[in-house]
């Protein structure tokens, strides 16, 4: 069985496609609108912060009575959320560490992506089988047994180096910006980085992923032929 064979199917049904929209909701659309209500409202930074990682919670308690067991993204966003907490509530909250906190949180993931790659599974695995498959049981077992090909590994291996790098990378930039630019200059520059690292860090591991899968279509296509003529 190649890797191409026995790749996930990305038909996603009803089921699925609910369950990714209460993702959406919960782990983006209500914390980003809870933050900005509670704010608007007198709130501290801090203190809405706690108040929307409550929706990342919510969605992990209704995707493991849904799917049993726990979804990797709603656990990242926990751990981003924790994180911003960490960097918000300790020092002084000046303008600049406020610019250089979400820095800190990007480059903090991809140390957290470096270092995965000594455990037995890297970051990528999870976060790929989470927006690689539908969500189902077989959807999931057919990722896992992609573990067992040499050239699956090597490419999540790839992916999450490549995420690590470019998110500490884009950290260490940001945060010498944010002492060199104005205020006004730097926020603009937040924007633009916020955006512009994922999105190119995205199409990266998109266009990757198809070299990789066509590789590995031709490398068993040559097997396959190898083999025929041995036979014959």
């Amino acid at each position: 069985m190649t890797i191409a064979s026995s790749a996930p199917s990305r038909r996603f049904g009803p089921g699925a496609m609910l369950s990714w929209a209460v993702s959406i909701v919960c782990n983006v659309v209500l914390p980003f609108v809870t933050y900005n209500q509670l704010t608007d409202a007198g709130w501290s930074d801090f203190s809405a912060l706690v108040a929307s990682g409550v929706w990342p919670a919510v969605d992990m308690v209704i995707y493991l009575i849904w799917h049993r067991r726990v979804d990797e993204f709603a656990v990242m966003t926990l751990i981003f959320l924790v994180l911003t907490l960490a960097v918000t509530g300790v020092g002084p909250h000046s303008a600049r560490l406020l610019l250089v906190k979400d820095s800190l949180i990007t480059g903090l993931f991809g140390v957290v992506c470096l270092i995965s790659l000594a455990a037995p599974r890297p970051m990528m695995f999870y976060l790929g089988r989470k927006f690689g498959t539908d969500g189902s049981a077989n959807g999931i077992a057919q990722w896992n047994g992609l573990w067992k090909h040499e050239s699956f590994r090597r490419s999540m291996t790839r992916i999450t180096m490549v995420w690590g790098i470019g998110y500490v990378v884009e950290a260490i930039a940001r945060v010498g910006l944010s002492y060199v630019l104005p205020t006004g200059a730097m926020v603009a520059m937040n924007s633009v980085l916020a955006y512009g690292v994922p999105a190119l860090l995205i199409a990266w591991t998109i266009t990757y992923s198809k070299r990789s899968r066509a590789k590995g279509r031709a490398e068993a296509a040559a097997a396959a032929a190898e083999e025929a003529t041995a036979v014959s």
